[in-house]
């Protein structure tokens, strides 16, 4: 791959990695609510998200969810729930200061641990349908049909993986930073509230999405 098709490449998803979406609301939400270090799992189940979306989509699902409406539609709105059901999550949660030290303790099962946050951020990140057709729209234009393509889409999709890692971890930790201004009840049911309505219009917004 020619240097300046991965600059223009690099370019472009930098601008679209950047602008915020519904993973990088979850992980400044668990930054802010859990931590940094515990965010980082949150980042790497969105980051691998994204991967798992850009190998199926080069394994064609990509295409088949273009000319399947049906395929397509319960995609979406399995999505659109689950995002809801994070918004009512997150507004139905308990006004307790916010907690964000490392040394903070969690049970294996509990919902700080790594393990649960990696599932969140796994989950939002797959289950938006759009970004299927949007890799498989995004790839061809800087892949060389001339040369060996499987080494040209692993460089594509190890750059998006460290610009997405690089942009969710930065999100996680302006959320942890600014937890400190949630300290009483009122702020952090404020943050709730404001939180889970966005989750909510993002969901909305997903249902009412066409490809």
């Amino acid at each position: 791959m020619e240097l300046a098709v991965w600059l223009t490449y690099l370019g472009v998803i930098a601008a679209l990695i950047l602008f915020p979406g519904p993973v990088a609301l979850l992980c400044m939400h668990h930054g802010l609510r859990h931590g940094r270090r515990r965010a980082l799992a949150t980042v790497v189940g969105g980051a691998l998200a994204s991967l798992a979306l850009m190998a199926l989509s080069s394994l064609g699902l990509g295409a088949i969810l273009a000319t399947s409406e049906t395929a397509f539609l319960v995609l979406k709105a399995l999505g659109a729930a689950y995002l809801i059901y994070l918004g009512i999550q997150a507004w139905r949660a308990p006004a307790e200061p916010m907690t964000t030290t490392d040394t903070e303790e969690a049970a294996p099962g509990g919902t700080r641990s790594p393990w649960r946050l990696f599932t969140k951020g796994f989950t939002v990140g797959i289950s938006n349908p759009k970004d299927l057709l949007f890799f498989g729209a995004l790839f061809p234009n800087f892949i060389d049909l001339g040369q060996p393509q499987w080494s040209q889409f692993a460089i594509l999709a190890l750059t998006w993986l460290a610009v997405d890692l690089a942009t969710m971890t930065t999100y996680a930790s302006v959320g942890s930073t600014v937890s400190r201004w949630f300290g009483t009840p009122r702020r952090v049911r404020l943050f709730n509230r404001t939180t889970g309505g966005l989750f909510m219009v993002a969901g909305g917004a997903l249902a009412n999405s066409h490809r």
